[in-house]
């Protein structure tokens, strides 16, 4: 066994009256590659914000290399050697700065004198994206400018040039392709042989068995279990996480009658986006597959008025619409879920109440001003729907876990006159349980009536809840499955690029 690199010791933090961590503990290794896992809420990301220095622990101690730590800044603990790569990027990311800039940007503050030499700055850029393998990002040119894969990069080559000793990677394959993933895995155990100790948040379990050495399970605040990977399976990792024997869903959605059309777009153009013509029924889920860069979120975001179309047409109900606005999209009935719930979805500093009823703000207004005890209500009518984990209506959502700030997103929403739901990636971020509590809200919106777009490169989720799914790659949509017709290999074939031999023999395998 390596030497100990970090010790966290019944580490305990409440915000008010919501108790985040009891006694929670970790241990990581020198060279170990640590996989960290639990539901939403478990306790993960306030345990990580308190070892990163964002939070100070009410109780309990952190010791690196057996010595005790003390953070009262995000600095302090980068000065221990302790970084992390989070998984909201734009949260970190300093848009109006270059990449190579922000490549370094902890380095200038370590730096003691006043000027930087911008060659040394470009060269050791340079050497961390090297080393991600990354040759198709130019280091000139504005982080703003940048895909969220892209971004996602700069942040972890940003890890690469200091001088760490742990290595927090929160959820750092959300935004990338498979392909981009098998680099950063590769760059993972890089790091894992030259001794940096690697925390793993994921909520992919294929990610956990094929990169870890060991697994520590967290259920509301406390560490369940500690144990080297070959010793545990995926379905005891769901048993500890929530506390009950799981049963895998397959199949949610059943077959159903094809009411009115809902949406109907023809021709749809806008950069990348090429002509993209499809329908929506009313009670019809119809997926949008596609791997990173295919287009998913431009779509949505074209239907919703972020970025109007240059050309061609939608319909709602049969009626030709002018997008040019979201509000244009909600007052005709378009209601989106983005892929950015904490940057486009949520008042992440306000309250679970005043981001439940911002959408509908004029129905709790009389006279100039809020009726508190309606909007209360309507808050509450959506925790207990959606089965949010807040001890109050005026919580701020900022301290809710990533799924249950999901659910808000999605909840305020509900008490509108909504037809047609976007979804886009829903369950990024999102742990097993309240998956499936997304994936049933879905079906039983369905069952009311709406109709329903869920883009995803998730493509289990879409054979679980889609009964048609649309593979989109290279800003065109360039296949149509029925329920029954959808295979993953199918979708994955088309999303990356290829074609079945005669539409009916084996299929050409691509390895992505």
């Amino acid at each position: 066994m390596s030497e100990v690199v970090l010790e966290m010791k019944k580490i305990s933090k409440s915000f008010g009256k919501v108790t985040a961590l009891k006694n929670g503990e970790l241990v990581v290794h020198k060279g170990e590659i640590h996989a960290l896992l639990g539901a939403n809420g478990a306790g993960k990301s306030t345990l990580m914000k308190i070892l990163s220095g964002v939070y100070r622990q009410d109780q309990g101690e952190i010791l690196i290399n057996h010595e005790k730590a003390t953070f009262q800044h995000p600095s302090d603990a980068k000065e221990k050697g302790i970084f992390c790569v989070y998984q909201e990027v734009d949260t970190a990311i300093v848009p109006q700065l270059t990449v190579a800039e922000n490549i370094m940007l902890d380095r200038f503050s370590q730096e003691k004198g006043w000027y930087f030499s911008r060659k040394d700055l470009h060269r050791q850029a340079q050497e961390a994206l090297t080393l991600l393998e990354v040759n198709d990002i130019e280091l000139n040119q504005a982080a703003s400018n940048l895909s969220l894969a892209k971004k996602q990069l700069v942040l972890i080559a940003r890890a690469l040039v200091q001088t760490t000793k742990v290595i927090i990677f929160d959820e750092p394959t959300a935004p990338l392709s498979h392909i981009e993933a098998e680099k950063l895995f590769h760059v993972i155990r890089q790091l894992r042989v030259k001794g940096i100790g690697c925390i793993f948040i994921t909520h992919r379990l294929p990610e956990v068995f094929a990169i870890a050495d060991v697994v520590t399970v967290m259920r509301d605040g406390c560490r369940i279990s500690t144990v080297p990977i070959a010793q545990i399976t995926q379905e005891m990792v769901i048993e500890q996480m929530l506390g009950e024997v799981w049963h895998e869903e397959r199949n949610v959605m059943h077959s159903y009658k094809r009411g009115e059309e809902v949406l109907a777009l023809k021709n749809i153009n806008l950069g990348k986006l090429q002509n993209i013509s499809l329908n929506v029924y009313e009670g019809e889920v119809v997926g949008i597959a596609g791997l990173v860069g295919a287009g998913k979120t431009e779509l949505a975001k074209t239907i919703f008025g972020n970025t109007p179309a240059t050309s061609g047409e939608i319909r709602v109900s049969g009626k030709k619409i002018q997008v040019k606005h979201p509000k244009t999209a909600i007052a005709c009935g378009i209601t989106h879920i983005p892929e950015e719930r904490r940057k486009e979805g949520l008042f992440i500093n306000e309250t679970i109440s005043k981001n439940v009823t911002f959408p509908q703000l004029k129905k709790y207004v009389k006279g100039g001003f809020i009726n508190r005890k309606a909007e209360r209500k309507a808050t509450e009518e959506v925790i207990s729907t959606l089965q949010v984990k807040a001890n109050d209506v005026d919580v701020e959502v900022n301290h809710l876990s990533g799924g249950n700030q999901q659910k808000i997103v999605i909840g305020k929403w509900l008490s509108s006159e909504a037809k047609v739901y976007l979804f886009d990636e829903p369950t990024k971020g999102v742990d097993i349980g309240a998956k499936r509590e997304i994936l049933k809200l879905i079906q039983q919106l369905a069952k009311e009536g709406k109709a329903i777009l869920y883009f995803s490169s998730e493509i289990q989720e879409l054979l679980t809840v889609c009964h048609r799914v649309l593979v989109m790659y290279d800003g065109k949509i360039v296949k149509e499955f029925t329920q029954k017709e959808a295979t993953q290999e199918k979708i994955l074939l088309y999303a990356s690029g290829g074609k079945e031999v005669n539409h009916e023999g084996p299929i050409d395998r691509i390895s992505i």
